[in-house]
C-alpha cells in the first residue's frame, strides 16, 4: 500500500497576543436584514455535500447545506483508457538503422479542430459545468480509493493476526519441525500479503459503474481541465480521461477510432497525451520544446536505464502518426511531491505538436525512438520549467508577509500561528470584535452529557477488530491513516470518535479531529467578501480542518438577537433523518437514544442548539461561503450520543493546494429569507465559482 508523507509544518517562534478587543463591530446597513435569516433556519434544509453526488438532489437547484448563518460586514459592498490490446503491427526497425527517419509532408490540421469539446459552452449534460463534473469525478475516485485503503488495512491486519496465530502454533510443535514451520509462515506471508494498489482497484470500480468522466479519447484540451491543473496520481488522470493508462507514458487512440466519420482522414493509432516523469534517461525537457523518448526497453526499476531496443508500434507509432497528421498532444509533467500518496504530483502543461521524429542509439547503445515536440502558442504560461516544478509558493516567514496586521490571531492557542493580512483597507486593520477561543464554550445552563461507554483498546483502535467505537460507527472506524495523518473515509451522518472514557492512546486514529490545527493557515481580507481563510499547505480530501467553535446556546435564546451573523445551527438530527431534501449519508439509519418518538414525524424540527461565534470563536468564523466549496461539514460525537449536541467540524472535500481559499456552502435556498413585510430578502453571492448561484439567498 502506498505511503502518504505527512504535511510539512513550518516552525515559528512564539509571537505576542493579537491586538483584539472585545467590542462591537461597526454596524452595517444590512445587519437588520441579515438577522432575519434566523426566521428561515429550518425551512427547506438542503442535503449536505458529499465527496460525490450519487443521485440528483431533491428540491430546487438552490438547495445546499443548512446550518451556519454568517455574513461579513464587507458583503454590503455589492460589487458586481482507451483499454485496447496493444497494436502489434507496424514497420519493424532494425537495430542498425540509426539515421533520422524521413519527415513525411502532410497537410497540417488546425489545432482548433481538435479542441472543439473544450471550446463549447461550459455546461454539460445535467446543467453542471465541466469544472464541477471534474471535481465530482475526483471526489468519487477519492471515496472509492479511501474505502479500498480501509479494506486493505483490515485485510493486512487480519493476515498478520493469522500469521502470528500460526506462528505460535508452530512454535508449540516438536523442535525438529521448527524449520518447516518457518517455511510455512514465510509462504503464508508471501501468499497473503496485502495489495499495494487500492488506486488501481478504484479505477476498476469506476469503470464498472461507468463513472469515468471521458471514457472516449479526446484530441486537444479536455473540458473542465485547465493548463496548470494538478493531479496527485496517474489514477486520477485515468478516471478523468486526460491520460487513460496508469503506467504507459503515451496515451493514444487505437484502431477502433478510424471508423468514425470525424477521423476519416487521419492515420491510426494516434497519440493524444504524453507524461513526462523522468523515467527515460534520453528525455530532454526545455519547457516549450521537448525531446521525448518513445516507450519500451526500459527496466522500470527507477534507475532510468535502457536495457533493450524499442519497436515502432503502439505509442511509438502513434506519436509518428501524430507528426504526420499534425494533431496536438496534451503534455503532462510529473514531479516529486511528499504530499501525494503516490510520491508525485502531475501538472497539465497544455498542447504540443510533434514536429520531428528519428531513430538513434540511446545512452546505453540500444535503439530508441525520439520525438521533438513544440508547445503551441496562445496558451497560459507554463507552471513548469525544465522539469522543475514551480507554482504559487506559500510564504516562508510570517514577518515578511505583505499587509501583515497580526502575527497570530489565536494568541498561541493553536498548534500553529495563524497570521492575518490586510491589503484592502487603508489604513490596514486586523479583525476585531471577538475573543479567540480554540474550544467550544459551554454556559452553566447547558449540561453536556458524558454517558458514553468507551472502548477498552490498547494503543490504536485500528489494531483491534473488536473495538466498541468501531461498532458505534457501523463496524468500521471512520478514518484511515498514513504516518499519523487521519482522513475521513466518507462523509457520514455522524462520526463517533473515541473520547475521555476510552482507554486507547491520544494518537489513536479515531481521535483524528481532536488533534488540533495541522496546517499552516492565513486569515486575509478580501475585496468583496470580508475576511477569508487560505492554506499554505496541501490538504488532502478527508482531512479535518477544525471544529467550529463559539458559545453553545439554545436557539430560542438567540432568535431575538440582532446584528449577529456568526450563528451555526447544530442540525445533525435533520441530516440523519434526511429532511428538507437532503440525501442521507452513511449511518443515517442507526438507532440512537436521542432520536425520540416526538422526532419521528416527517416535519422538520428546529435545531435545539446552535453555536454563536459572534463574540468568541476560532478562525472558522472567517471561512467564506462558496456555491462550489472545498470543505464539508461533519457532525462528530465522542463522549455522548446526543446528536443535538454534536461537534460541528469542517473537513476537506477536495485536494486543496497552497494559497487556495477555504470555503463551504452556507446552505441557503434561494428566496428562503423573508422580511417582516413579507418580501423576499436577496443577497448577492461573490464566491466566483463556475456554478455560482449568483445569490447567497
Amino acid at each position: 500500500m502506498e505511503v502518504m508523507d505527512s504535511v510539512a509544518v513550518m516552525e515559528v517562534s512564539p509571537v505576542p497576543d493579537p491586538p483584539f478587543i472585545d467590542a462591537t463591530s461597526p454596524k452595517s446597513p444590512l445587519k437588520a436584514a441579515l438577522a432575519l435569516r434566523r426566521s428561515a433556519r429550518c425551512l427547506n434544509r438542503p442535503h449536505l455535500p458529499n465527496y460525490v453526488e450519487q443521485k440528483k438532489p431533491k428540491g430546487t437547484s438552490g438547495q445546499r447545506r443548512g446550518g451556519k448563518r454568517k455574513q461579513d460586514d464587507d458583503k454590503q459592498e455589492l460589487a458586481a483508457q482507451d483499454v485496447l490490446k496493444p497494436v502489434r503491427k507496424g514497420p519493424k526497425v532494425e537495430p542498425s538503422e540509426r539515421r533520422p527517419m524521413p519527415v513525411i509532408e502532410a497537410e497540417q490540421i488546425s489545432c482548433a479542430g481538435f479542441a472543439g469539446p473544450a471550446a463549447e459552452d461550459d455546461v454539460l449534460g445535467n446543467g453542471k459545468s465541466a469544472k464541477l463534473r471534474v471535481k465530482e469525478t475526483l471526489r468519487a475516485f477519492t471515496s472509492h480509493y479511501l474505502h479500498l485503503v480501509q479494506e486493505e488495512q483490515k485485510r493486512a491486519q487480519a493476515t498478520l493476526h493469522e500469521i502470528e496465530a500460526k506462528g505460535g502454533l508452530k512454535r508449540n510443535q516438536k523442535l525438529g519441525k521448527n524449520k518447516d514451520a518457518k517455511k510455512d509462515t514465510e509462504s503464508d506471508k508471501k501468499e497473503k500479503r496485502p495489495s499495494k494498489r487500492p488506486d488501481l482497484k478504484a479505477i476498476t470500480k469506476m469503470q464498472e459503474i461507468n463513472a469515468v468522466l471521458y471514457p472516449e479519447k479526446i484530441i486537444g484540451h479536455i473540458p473542465g481541465i485547465d493548463v496548470g491543473d494538478q493531479f496527485y496520481s496517474r489514477a486520477e488522470m485515468v478516471v478523468l480521461g486526460i491520460h487513460s493508462h496508469w503506467l504507459n507514458g503515451i496515451d493514444y487512440m487505437g484502431m477502433k477510432y478510424q471508423v468514425k466519420e470525424e477521423y476519416a482522414n487521419l492515420t491510426f493509432p494516434l497519440a493524444t497525451c504524453i507524461v513526462m516523469s523522468g523515467i527515460y534517461e534520453d528525455d530532454l525537457d526545455k519547457a516549450d520544446e521537448i525531446i521525448y523518448t518513445g516507450q519500451g526497453g526500459n527496466d522500470l526499476l527507477g534507475n532510468h536505464r535502457q536495457i533493450g531496443s524499442q519497436q515502432l508500434q503502439r505509442g511509438n507509432l502513434a506519436l509518428k502518426n501524430s507528426k504526420d497528421n499534425g494533431n496536438p498532444i496534451r503534455v503532462i509533467r510529473g514531479h516529486v511531491s511528499k504530499n501525494s500518496y503516490t510520491g508525485k504530483v502531475y501538472t497539465y502543461d497544455g498542447l504540443y505538436k510533434v514536429v520531428d521524429d528519428w531513430v538513434q542509439n540511446g545512452v546505453q547503445g540500444h535503439v530508441v525512438f525520439k520525438y521533438k515536440l513544440k508547445r503551441l502558442e496562445g496558451q497560459p504560461s507554463l507552471t513548469t520549467s525544465e522539469v522543475r516544478f514551480t507554482r504559487a509558493e506559500a510564504p516562508t516567514t510570517i514577518s515578511e508577509l505583505p499587509g501583515l496586521v497580526c502575527d497570530d490571531i489565536s494568541g498561541g492557542q493553536e498548534n500553529l500561528p495563524i497570521p492575518a493580512t490586510n491589503l484592502v483597507d487603508d489604513p490596514p486593520v486586523p479583525p476585531t470584535g471577538f475573543v479567540y477561543s480554540k474550544s467550544l464554550k459551554i454556559p452553566k445552563n447547558i449540561r453536556i452529557p458524558s454517558n458514553c461507554i468507551g472502548c477498552d483498546c490498547e494503543g490504536d483502535c485500528a489494531s483491534n477488530k473488536k473495538c466498541s467505537c468501531a461498532q458505534r460507527n457501523g463496524s468500521d472506524l471512520p478514518y484511515v491513516s498514513y504516518k499519523n495523518i487521519g482522513r475521513l473515509v466518507e462523509p457520514k451522518a455522524v462520526v463517533f470518535e473515541c473520547g475521555a472514557n476510552c482507554s486507547c492512546n491520544h494518537n489513536c486514529v479515531n481521535r483524528t479531529s481532536q488533534q488540533g490545527l495541522q496546517y499552516r493557515l492565513e486569515v486575509f481580507k478580501t475585496a468583496s467578501k470580508g475576511w477569508g481563510v487560505r492554506t499554505w499547505d496541501t490538504i488532502l480530501p478527508g482531512a479535518p480542518i477544525c471544529e467550529y467553535t463559539g458559545v453553545l446556546r439554545r436557539t430560542e435564546e438567540v432568535d431575538g438577537l440582532l446584528q449577529n451573523n456568526y450563528i451555526f445551527d447544530i442540525d445533525c438530527l435533520q441530516t440523519m433523518k434526511g429532511l428538507d431534501g437532503r440525501e442521507k449519508r452513511a449511518g443515517s439509519d442507526m438507532h440512537l437514544p436521542s432520536l425520540h418518538a416526538e422526532n419521528d414525524s416527517d416535519a422538520p424540527p428546529a435545531p435545539e442548539y446552535c453555536i454563536d461565534a459572534g463574540s468568541a470563536g476560532n478562525f472558522a468564523r472567517f471561512i467564506n461561503h462558496s456555491c462550489q466549496p472545498n470543505l464539508f461539514v461533519q457532525c462528530v460525537l465522542s463522549s455522548h450520543n446526543d446528536v443535538k449536541l454534536a461537534k460541528v467540524t469542517l473537513f476537506a472535500a477536495d485536494t486543496i493546494l497552497p494559497l487556495q481559499e477555504l470555503s463551504y456552502d452556507y446552505g441557503y435556498r434561494l428566496d428562503s429569507v423573508v422580511g417582516p413585510d413579507g418580501n423576499i430578502i436577496k443577497l448577492p453571492c461573490f464566491c466566483g465559482a463556475p456554478d455560482c448561484r449568483k445569490r447567497l439567498y
